[in-house]
C-alpha cells in the first residue's frame, strides 16, 4: 500500500465526519439559500487568501533534506494565485457588499484552522502542511463540483457565482495524481505521520467551519429554499 493510500485510509473517519456535517448534506440533497452560499464564500475567501503565503512559508521552511519538494511547492503557488479573487466574483454576483466583507473579521472557527496552517508550518514539521492541501483539495473533488450545481440548480443564480466552486473543483481534480506522486516519494515516517497527524486536524477543523454556517430554513416537502 502507498502512503497516499495510507493517507487515506488514516484519516477515513475524519473525512466522513466532514462530509456528515448538517449544511453539507442539506446542500447534496439541493437544500440551500442564498444566505447560507454567501457565508460559504465568505469563509472561504477570509482561508484562500492565506493558502498562498502559507504555501511560501512552507516552502522557505522545508529542511535541506526536502529540497526537491520546493519546486511543487513553487507549481502550487504559481497555480493558486488569485482565487481569492475569484470567491469575490462570486460574492459580487450574489449581490454581497465586498467591501464589508474584506473589513469583516473571519469566523472564530475559520480563524482557528488558518491559526493552526500557520502554526503547523512554523513550529511543526512544514511538510505537515501537505496534511492541509489533501483535506481542500479531496473535499473540492468530492463535493464541489456537484455542490455548485445543486446550489445553483436551487437558487437560479448566475453562472458567475460559482467561479471558483467550479473553477476549483475542475483543478483539484487535475491535482490529485500530482499530490499522490508528491506525497509517496516522501519516504521519512515522521513526514508522513506529520502529514496524518495535520490532516486529521485539518478535517476538524473544516468541519467546525461549515458547522458555524447558517442552514437554509426548509419548508416541509420543498427542496428550493428562498433567500
Amino acid at each position: 500500500m502507498s502512503f497516499h493510500e495510507r493517507l487515506l485510509s488514516a484519516t477515513a473517519t475524519e473525512r466522513a465526519a466532514l462530509h456528515a456535517v448538517p449544511i453539507i448534506q442539506d446542500v447534496m440533497r439541493g437544500l440551500v439559500s442564498v444566505p447560507s452560499y454567501r457565508a460559504f464564500l465568505v469563509e472561504a475567501w477570509h482561508h484562500v487568501r492565506h493558502t498562498v503565503p502559507l504555501l511560501q512559508a512552507a516552502r522557505d521552511a522545508l529542511p535541506a533534506r526536502l529540497d526537491w519538494m520546493r519546486a511543487d511547492f513553487d507549481e502550487y503557488v504559481a497555480e493558486e494565485i488569485g482565487h481569492d479573487d475569484w470567491i469575490l466574483d462570486d460574492l459580487r454576483a450574489c449581490g454581497a457588499d465586498v467591501a464589508a466583507i474584506r473589513a469583516a473579521p473571519a469566523s472564530p472557527a475559520t480563524e482557528v484552522m488558518v491559526a493552526y496552517a500557520y502554526d503547523t508550518v512554523s513550529r511543526g514539521n512544514p511538510v505537515g502542511f501537505l496534511g492541509m492541501v489533501h483535506v481542500l483539495e479531496g473535499t473540492s473533488v468530492a463535493l464541489a463540483l456537484a455542490a455548485a450545481d445543486r446550489i445553483q440548480s436551487g437558487l437560479g443564480l448566475p453562472d458567475g457565482a460559482f467561479s471558483y466552486l467550479r473553477s476549483h473543483g475542475t483543478l483539484d481534480v487535475e491535482h490529485t495524481a500530482h499530490y499522490a506522486d508528491l506525497v509517496n516519494a516522501l519516504d521519512d515516517p515522521i513526514d508522513q505521520a506529520a502529514i496524518v497527524h495535520a490532516a486529521r486536524m485539518f478535517y476538524r477543523l473544516y468541519a467546525d467551519v461549515f458547522r458555524g454556517l447558517p442552514r437554509p430554513t426548509v419548508t416541509l416537502g420543498d427542496a428550493r429554499v428562498a433567500a
